[in-house]
């Protein structure tokens, strides 16, 4: 069998994919073949637009609602996969928010609810894929380049992140003896609508040059390096965090 072959009939779950990042992720993988599943949380709309755009390059995708900082959400979302598109082979846990804002002035909800989708979503999803995902499987969860740069107001973002990080080398190898991967990918500036708002052009061209390729990144040079940890050519990495940025340290 063929590796595109083999690629049409594995299915892929992708957090937060109804725009930026997330929904790179879910078209990239689509490309290379996967049924996709694109999962978002509140914008129906968008997902709808990121299916329909897989669709029409001929690819496979459902859209499916779950708050991933919610376990029974989680557990559904799971069951309505399986049941539509088949069993889990890649996990991308995408989902995630991020607040601007420093340690003290962090109030209560906001600390909690970063916490709930960063650490508590991507925990869910990890849990549930230890009985749901197919042996041979690939988990890709997301930290940050942020969190070795550690600049002002993004103390509760960067936390979150190492504890993704953490998780990732843990699972890795609990997973052992079922051929499953488990790795991070830790984007740096990406050129998303997350990033650019409430930024000024000025800004945005500062922090672009600060990198040694002198550009930000685009949600399609990260979907190209999830790419490659889930499929064929990544199998042997596991356990790792891939810091993609630009060589910016």
């Amino acid at each position: 069998m063929n590796t595109q072959a083999r690629h049409t009939t594995r299915v892929a779950l992708v957090t937060g994919a109804s725009r930026g990042i997330g929904g790179a992720v879910a078209k990239r993988l689509a490309a290379d073949g996967f049924a996709v599943a694109v999962n978002y949380a509140g914008n129906e709309a968008a997902a709808n637009a990121t299916v329909a755009a897989i669709e029409a390059e001929g690819g496979r995708a459902i859209a499916v609602r779950a708050d991933v900082a919610r376990a029974d959400e989680v557990n559904a979302m799971f069951a309505t996969i399986e049941a539509r598109l088949g069993r889990v082979d890649i996990l991308v846990n995408n989902a995630g928010i991020l607040p601007y804002v420093t340690i003290a002035e962090t109030s209560d909800d906001v600390f909690e609810r970063t916490m709930a989708v960063n650490v508590t979503g991507t925990f869910n999803t990890m849990r549930a894929a230890a009985s749901h995902l197919n042996d041979g499987g690939r988990i890709v969860n997301f930290s940050t380049s942020v969190l070795h740069m550690a600049p002002p107001t993004y103390g509760v973002y960067a936390a979150t992140k190492g504890a993704v990080e953490a998780l990732t080398r843990v699972f890795a190898k609990e997973l052992r003896g079922r051929g499953i991967t488990c790795n991070a990918v830790a984007p740096g500036p990406v050129a998303t609508e997350l990033f650019l708002n409430g930024k000024s052009d000025e800004l945005v061209q500062q922090i672009a040059k600060s990198a040694p390729l002198e550009r930000l990144g685009q949600p399609e040079d990260i979907a190209g390096v999830v790419a490659f940890l889930a499929g064929p050519d990544g199998g042997w990495v596991n356990g790792q965090v891939l810091r993609a940025n630009g060589g910016m340290a």
